[in-house]
């Protein structure tokens, strides 16, 4: 038992972490945020959210000039700023912005956001082990490669938690008559827009390539019809 005291207390500490993490979270967006109020966003919502049997979809406005979308640890939607003006702009359509959404919803309805506080709290605890074990075998070098090896299995996971809610974002927007061209086109320009350049290796990646992406929803399209 004493033995496995320090990957316990490591455990701990991951778990310790991540609540801190999602307190922390929660009182930025609390104090930055501000209801979505847009007449045209609010009619997709309102057919996602008749789909799903909800009265309302409420959306937040993150106060953030950063392009992106985040489902909070609390179960919460975001739109950033940064996405809203683009809409404004013209240069992002509203069911673009639907699309969005649907995917937070489904990190929601997954279960990623409170999954991650497990998963950290393990990743922790491993890395923990991996650590005491290779610096044991390779002085030196031994925590970097335990560091290494415990990022590539989180970002594995993060990737397959976005596949997963792209399918369900795909399922919901076809059920709402919304469809996935939105979905696709939004995907396929998002780094133009971000103005993301390069980026970590694959097997590093939080996120799968883009073309991954759109290759996935467009085989749950043809397996759709084939059903």
């Amino acid at each position: 038992m004493l033995r496995l005291l320090p990957f316990i207390l490591a455990a701990l500490y991951g778990l310790a972490y991540w609540h801190f993490s999602a307190w922390r979270t929660k009182r930025e967006l609390d104090q930055s945020s501000t209801p979505l109020k847009d007449d045209t966003l609010q009619g997709l919502t309102d057919q996602m959210a008749a789909v799903l049997d909800l009265p309302v979809i409420t959306v937040h406005v993150h106060e953030t000039p950063v392009i992106n979308g985040l489902a909070a640890p609390d179960g919460r939607i975001f739109l950033t700023r940064g996405f809203l003006d683009r809409y404004r702009a013209g240069e992002v359509s509203a069911e673009e912005l639907a699309s969005v959404i649907a995917h937070e919803l489904g990190h929601v309805a997954l279960g990623h956001t409170r999954r991650r506080m497990i998963d950290f709290s393990g990743q922790n605890a491993v890395r923990m082990a991996l650590a005491a074990v290779l610096g044991r075998l390779i002085p030196g070098l031994g925590v970097m490669i335990a560091n290494v090896l415990v990022s590539m299995l989180a970002a594995g996971l993060s990737r397959k938690d976005e596949y997963a809610a792209d399918e369900y974002a795909a399922a919901l927007l076809t059920k709402a008559g919304i469809g996935t061209a939105p979905q696709k086109s939004l995907l396929s320009r998002l780094s133009s827009l971000t103005g993301a350049r390069g980026g970590p290796p694959v097997w590093l990646a939080s996120h799968p390539r883009t073309e991954d992406r759109v290759a996935a929803i467009e085989a749950l399209e043809q397996r759709w019809r084939v059903d």
